[in-house]
């Protein structure tokens, strides 16, 4: 517990309450931090995490990680369902049984006019998960698992800007007019 103390206790909080603040930390200050503290497996596991997780389900070694993965996981399948539905393409989905709470999140997300809003709302809806899912011990490895996924989710927000969007936008409209042609 010593190491994950000293470890934890230099860490400030990651909010993402608003998109202007500036995160904390870098991901790559809290890596290099990391590295000075965890041991081989837990520094490997935490460079493999990501906000993506895997399709099929694969254990990780951390009862916290797994229920992440899987939760994320449903999510993901609930919202490709619905935008399946919405958009009347017919995509063979697995058999799952997704709990009513991620299907509600889903559809919520997934009737908002806004892109944006609906990525700002799974994005608290993730944050809200994470802190579901936390560990009781706030110097374990599992919380620092949580803090680099809140990290990894508060550095992603802060990617969506209206330049940015603007700029996609215009790269696709573009692509579909050079292929309309």
């Amino acid at each position: 517990m010593g190491n994950w103390y000293y470890l934890m206790s230099q860490l400030p909080s990651v909010s993402v309450t608003s998109e202007r603040t500036p995160l904390p930390v870098t991901e790559e200050y809290f890596m290099e931090l990391c590295s000075r503290f965890l041991d081989s497996k837990s520094l490997k596991v935490l460079k493999e995490l990501s906000l993506e997780p895997p399709k099929d389900k694969k254990k990780t070694g951390s009862a916290f990680l797994d229920s992440w993965y899987e939760n994320e996981r449903m999510l993901r399948f609930a919202l490709a369902k619905i935008r399946s539905i919405k958009l009347k393409k017919d995509v063979e989905f697995p058999m799952l049984s997704i709990s009513p709470d991620i299907v509600q999140t889903a559809r919520t997300a997934c009737g908002m006019e806004s892109p944006l809003a609906a990525e700002q709302f799974l994005n608290e809806a993730r944050m809200q998960m994470l802190d579901r899912f936390a560990p009781f011990d706030q110097f374990s490895t599992d919380a620092v698992y949580v803090y680099a996924l809140k990290l990894k989710l508060a550095q992603r927000m802060k990617s969506f800007t209206e330049e940015a969007g603007a700029a996609s936008y215009r790269t696709i409209y573009d692509q579909i007019l050079g292929e309309s042609k």
